[in-house]
């Protein structure tokens, strides 16, 4: 069986795409394949791009899991995406989301973790859908979510799970650019190589103090 995520490399340009078949949830698999390539990105060059399938981003996390029973692997594939928001979040190089279909979501959460997010024009949404199924926003997640979209549009996106067409997205704060089905993998890799151009520590470190007041609160936030 393949890697649910598997990571590739043109100079000093790295993708990890996502591709379980299916939806692209964010199954215990799934993140530790994740996490497995993110140890294999250098973290002192270059830059990072995340992608999804064909038609689809990501749904967010296997609900199949929280619905097993399985009360170990449900709280281990929910810390895993904690730590992997966090990773994603905190990641010392550009990291560029080529968001290739629906966002759902900790799909669209996880998209709030890039610097430079392109999305495939057509008709897809974005939607922070938890509320809408009784479920709530953990803490890490809610940080990293209002840090990234506008204002005027967090009632809407989180408190009240408003699915958002993504022509509607870069207004709210989802999305940087939408991209035409021929113009989008240029514009991705366009980017990335801008990006991957800013030297190192320098834009470590620029994250790094403009993100400060909120690493605390997400820190203390994750599972132990």
């Amino acid at each position: 069986m393949s890697e649910p995520a598997t990571l590739s490399k043109e100079g000093d340009i790295s993708t990890i795409t996502l591709d379980d078949g299916k939806v692209n949830v964010f199954s215990l698999e799934m993140l530790e394949s994740i996490q497995n390539c993110l140890d294999q990105v250098s973290k002192d060059s270059g830059a990072l791009i995340i992608r999804g399938r064909e038609g689809i981003f990501s749904a967010g996390f296997d609900l199949k899991t929280f619905q097993s029973g399985d009360a170990e692997k449900a709280q281990k594939m929910t810390a895993l995406g904690m730590k992997t928001l966090h990773d994603l979040y905190t990641f010392p190089r550009p990291v560029i989301m080529a968001v290739t279909g629906h966002a759902i979501a900790m799909g669209i959460f996880i998209v709030c973790c890039g610097d430079y997010r392109i999305a495939l024009e057509g008709e897809f949404v974005a939607q922070a859908n938890e509320v809408r199924n009784n479920m709530d926003i953990p803490s890490p997640i809610m940080e990293v979510a209002e840090s990234r979209i506008d204002k005027k549009h967090v009632y809407s996106v989180l408190y009240h799970a408003d699915p958002y067409p993504f022509d509607k997205c870069i207004e709210a704060g989802l999305l940087d650019e939408i991209a035409s089905s021929s113009d989008f993998e240029k514009r991705i890799m366009e980017k990335a190589e801008d990006l991957a151009s800013l030297g190192h520590p320098h834009y470590a470190k620029t994250k790094q103090a403009h993100q400060r007041p909120l690493l605390e609160a997400i820190s203390n936030a994750l599972p132990a």
